[in-house]
């Protein structure tokens, strides 16, 4: 299942391949962006397993790379602080 890398909310509205210009309706992240990506690996140079992509600086801004291909389940919120989490639980709640 696609989701949000930022907020976890389902993508499944969506059609594929992403654009650059898509969007999550629920926190208005950038999704054709490295975080999404399936080749998004923070031990590797560039954090990309893709050896000939250009290095992306922002990993979570739109971008123009030609190898993005979105990754399924990448929502952790390992990194979020307790305010975080609380405001994701309440805008789940309440369908933002």
């Amino acid at each position: 299942m696609l989701v949000c890398w930022k907020c976890g909310a389902s993508l499944t509205h969506l059609s594929l391949p992403l654009t650059r210009r898509d969007i999550c309706k629920h926190c208005s992240a950038d999704l054709h962006a490295c975080k999404l990506c399936e080749f998004y690996d923070l031990s590797k140079a560039k954090h990309c397993r893709e050896p000939i992509a250009e290095e992306v600086s922002e990993k979570a801004r739109a971008n123009f790379c030609d190898y993005f291909k979105p990754k399924e389940d990448v929502y952790s919120n390992k990194g979020q602080s307790e305010a975080d989490k609380a405001k994701a639980k309440l805008d789940a709640l309440f369908g933002k």
